[in-house]
């Protein structure tokens, strides 16, 4: 294990990132203050999660590879380990909604296996995590491939920040010198799979260190523009969206701006097709939902097996919480009436972000456990 992974907490990586992406988005004109009501309003979820009963991380991430492989420590190619000596840290101005609407993004061709490992190596990436399909797909075609034989520098330490690399195969050694006159050190080495050079996508930062290949290899890369032009201007769109739909619903009234803000963030559109089931009675709890447009059906299947018809929902109205308070399977099958678009939030994110809505939603639990037992007999 090398120095990073000793000295740094283990969800530093993860907090930053979203730090930085918030940032991206909002423009604050004060970074200061804006940093210090964001982080605690982040130790404040955290409470909330101790509260309901469950330590989690604040930011609970899906790992893109298996304990002690890849890359599991924070990116070195940005990354100032001399706390004394750090360089500032500058994010380069962007605006989506100035951004050109007719930007075509980068296209590179692909076979099916090169298209099927970059999905699979990106998608469950913080940066990446909360993109739909067919956005993923653009930052897939928008990735170029990079050959490299024993020597190349793919990132010298000091040079300007562009690419994020993906690697395909190949080894790579990562250098980092603390000085003019001090010899680089070895602190890392990727072996055939792992990721670098992810804040180079949101900060216009020197380079931290220097990597080499140590063997033929390839990687991929995604410029910073791409990366803007899809997955910043797609967040940004995203939240706007959601925040203007999310004001509409009842329960979340008691949410202020800024927490209705990180609500829309966390959630993840979903489609259903017609008498598509959506939840199924007795399932363990994944999540809850919002109905974006549509109509769905609760059905309940009561002691004797007959299903009934509880009720019907529409746009504004919400599922599926009833469980993830309880923490007992579910109680009712849910069924899509029509097309239906729902807005999905996970049992993780239900925790981290519903703190202020418990009252109201432990006050519904009352209502409906009362109508379920009613009908069950």
């Amino acid at each position: 294990m090398n120095g990073f992974e000793q000295k740094l907490p283990e969800d530093f990586q993860s907090v930053i990132y979203c730090f930085a992406l918030s940032h991206m988005i909002d423009k604050p004109s004060d970074v200061i203050s804006y940093a210090a009501d964001y982080f605690q309003r982040l130790r404040e979820a955290r409470r909330v999660c101790l509260i309901l009963g469950e330590e989690r991380s604040v930011h609970d991430i899906t790992p893109m590879e298996e304990e002690g492989e890849g890359h599991s420590i924070p990116d070195p190619l940005t990354f100032q380990p001399d706390a004394g000596r750090r360089k500032c840290v500058a994010a380069e101005q962007y605006d989506p909604e100035k951004d050109d609407e007719d930007y075509e993004d980068a296209f590179y061709p692909k076979n099916d296996q090169q298209k099927n490992f970059l999905w699979e190596n990106i998608k469950n990436l913080l940066l990446f995590s909360s993109l739909e399909d067919t956005q993923i797909e653009r930052v897939v075609n928008a990735m170029f491939e990079v050959s490299v034989v024993p020597g190349d520098v793919i990132i010298e330490q000091g040079d300007d920040a562009d690419n994020f690399y993906v690697i395909e195969s190949g080894i790579y050694n990562v250098y980092i010198s603390s000085g003019s006159n001090q010899a680089a050190s070895l602190v890392h080495t990727y072996n055939n799979r792992g990721y670098f050079g992810e804040l180079a996508l949101l900060y216009n930062q020197p380079r931290a260190a220097t990597v080499k290949a140590v063997v033929e290899g390839t990687l991929w890369a995604l410029s910073r523009q791409e990366f803007r032009h899809i997955v910043l201007r797609s967040a940004y769109r995203k939240r706007k969206m959601y925040e203007t739909f999310l004001e509409e619903v009842p329960l979340l009234q008691n949410l202020t701006q800024y927490d209705r803000m990180n609500l829309a963030d966390a959630l993840v559109p979903k489609y259903f097709k017609p008498n598509e089931r959506i939840i199924q009675q007795g399932d363990t709890a994944d999540g809850m939902y919002f109905v974006e447009d549509g109509t769905v059906v609760v059905t309940m299947v009561n002691d004797n097996g007959i299903e009934i018809e509880l009720t019907t929902l529409g746009k504004g109205e919400y599922f599926g919480e009833l469980a993830l308070i309880t923490k007992k399977p579910r109680a009712a099958s849910v069924t899509a009436y029509d097309n239906v678009k729902v807005a999905f939030l996970d049992v993780k994110a239900f925790e981290r972000l519903l703190g202020p809505c418990i009252d109201i939603l432990k006050k519904n639990m009352t209502l409906y456990e009362a109508a379920i037992k009613a009908i069950g007999s």
